[in-house]
């Protein structure tokens, strides 16, 4: 299945998700590309909606590829397979962690700036993200949300790279994928648009008369 767009996969996703409407969940997006998905999944199944800051640390010769991923809160997962396989060292891993700490920080500015996030602690959390490579994003999210102690945590993606699920169902209570084909070359190749979202489609799906 072809989505059309990331609100088109959101919709397709919250049908998988109708079960927790009884949980008013809260639906966290991964900015950029999983905004709209979750923005999309809360009006199928209600709840608030708010972001989970998270960065990936891309390899500088293949940005798509994530050698791991930071999140707030000093958290950070390294995925060591990566590294041996491009020959990454810890010295250049630092350096592109530092870089993105400063863009993780330029986006709460952005997104948040004086209003903090939904308080986690005892609610149905639902993780959203408009898909799967290595599953580096989703783990530092799922631990960034595991320790503000949620009631119930769930990862829901429209499609996934299958070898990266078990890794993602050792971190979350739930894990929901509608698409997980084992030739996957790339999360874009399972969407018609997948354009690179702009700060201002987030700030406009985030503003509180949207939500």
């Amino acid at each position: 299945m072809l989505y059309a767009d990331r609100l088109s996969a959101g919709r397709a996703l919250g049908s998988e998700l109708t079960h927790l409407r009884g949980d008013r969940p809260l639906v966290l997006g991964l900015p950029r590309g999983g905004v709209p998905v979750a923005a999309a999944v809360r009006e199928v199944i209600g709840g608030d909606l708010d972001i989970l800051l998270v960065r990936k640390l891309g390899v500088p010769w293949q940005p798509e590829l994530a050698a791991g991923a930071i999140g707030e809160q000093g958290i950070r997962v390294v995925n060591a397979d990566v590294m041996r396989q491009t020959g990454l060292d810890a010295a250049r891993l630092d350096a592109i962690e530092a870089a993105e700490r400063a863009e993780l920080e330029r986006r709460r500015v952005l997104w948040r700036g004086d209003i903090p996030p939904i308080p986690l602690r005892g609610r149905t959390v639902v993780i959203v993200d408009d898909g799967i490579a290595t599953g580096a994003s989703v783990v530092v999210a799922c631990r960034v949300a595991r320790a503000q102690e949620p009631h119930r945590l769930v990862v829901a993606v429209p499609v996934s790279a299958p070898e990266a699920l078990p890794r993602i169902r050792g971190e979350a209570d739930e894990v929901i994928c509608a698409q997980a084909p084992m030739a996957l070359a790339g999360v874009g190749g399972a969407y018609r648009d997948f354009h690179q979202l702009a700060d201002s489609e987030v700030t406009e799906l985030l503003r509180p008369d949207a939500r």
